[in-house]
């Protein structure tokens, strides 16, 4: 009986098992991502509002966040999600596919950065804020490190500037320098908080989403990618 049902099914047991195995293994590789995702998110969130917090300067893009939120009196959070909405839009001229991450992206952090701005008190001794700077910045690349592993696509904004180098055949790396720069100038004219600590997530941060990219990397099955949106997503933020 056992060799007819091999027989029938064109499969022998072991390669049975190996099939099942294999899916096993790839639906505990999805749920290792999927949570990898949304805690690296919810963590990129926090690390913000510790930066925030912090009062010492903020990366690029909560400059613009925090200056916006200074002029419409918004949360810093809500304007993120805003930002992030409409950057996304951008994607759509420049002919990018969002992935899960991406969408995630915008709506996580957002809501991540109110909740923890909510729950930390005010700090002003100096003491507080310099240690509370660079947790913030190391708890940021590791949820850096954390969201690119997981392969679900990148950020709206790391979108945005791949995105400019595919259409106007500039370097990532022009790109990205003329947005920033575009967007601190902004952020910092409307209020944003902009000091060293702006300084030293620049020069840090790479390094940091390096370490722990290695550190959290989910291998991908084998015979493909587990990438979700078109281009390599640790491109847009660790090599541009």
């Amino acid at each position: 009986m056992d060799q007819a049902f091999t027989q029938a099914t064109g499969c022998h047991e072991s390669g049975h098992y190996d099939h099942w195995g294999y899916l096993l293994s790839t639906k505990d590789r999805l749920g290792r991502r999927l949570i990898q995702l949304y805690a690296g998110l919810a963590l990129y969130g926090a690390s913000s509002a510790l930066l925030v917090e912090a009062g010492l300067g903020l990366e690029p893009w909560n400059v613009l966040h925090q200056g916006l939120a200074e002029l419409t009196g918004l949360t810093i959070g809500v304007v993120s999600i805003i930002v992030g909405a409409a950057v996304l839009l951008l994607w759509i001229p420049l002919r990018q596919r969002p992935g899960l991450g991406t969408v995630s992206n915008v709506f996580v952090v957002g809501l991540a950065m109110d909740g923890t701005l909510s729950v930390v008190p005010d700090v002003h001794s100096l003491a507080v804020r310099i240690p509370l700077l660079l947790s913030g910045i190391v708890l940021n690349g590791a949820a850096t490190g954390l969201y690119i592993a997981a392969r679900f696509g990148p950020g709206p904004r790391d979108g945005l500037m791949t995105g400019l180098h595919r259409r106007t055949g500039r370097s990532i790396r022009l790109m990205r320098t003329a947005v920033e720069v575009a967007v601190v100038a902004t952020g910092f004219a409307l209020g944003g908080s902009l000091g060293v600590g702006t300084v030293l997530y620049a020069v840090s941060i790479g390094p940091l989403a390096q370490l722990f990219l290695r550190l959290f990397d989910v291998p991908p099955a084998s015979g493909g990618s587990t990438v979700v949106a078109g281009g390599q997503p640790q491109g847009a933020i660790l090599r541009p």
